[in-house]
């Protein structure tokens, strides 16, 4: 199974299907392995935490929950405009990440 993910952490993603559509949010983590994502301040869900330590205070707190990266899009800084990653090998042998639509780098 191929375990690699089109976006990396700190990016700015746009959603593109679900409950979220249409927002736009910063990357906290990538997870390869299952294929998810988690954006801040999105698909935000109730999370019961109890208390672990002596007088500490249990309850019920948000959270940010992960989604698939598959229904996320990187938003190109340059342009403004969502769009998919190209890459640039250059001569040297280092690789670059490129917007398809402005082909600046991201």
């Amino acid at each position: 199974m191929n375990n690699k993910v089109h976006v990396k952490t700190g990016d700015t993603v746009i959603v593109l299907s679900g409950k979220e559509l249409g927002k736009k949010g910063k990357i906290l983590a990538v997870s390869p392995k299952e294929g998810k994502v988690i954006i801040e301040g999105i698909n935000m869900v109730s999370k019961h935490v109890k208390p672990r330590k002596m007088g500490e205070q249990g309850g019920i707190i948000k959270a940010e929950g992960a989604m698939y990266a598959c229904k996320v899009q990187v938003v190109c800084p340059h342009c403004g405009k969502p769009t998919r990653v190209s890459h640039k090998i250059y001569e040297d042998g280092t690789k670059e990440r490129i917007c398809k639509k402005c082909g600046e780098a991201l």
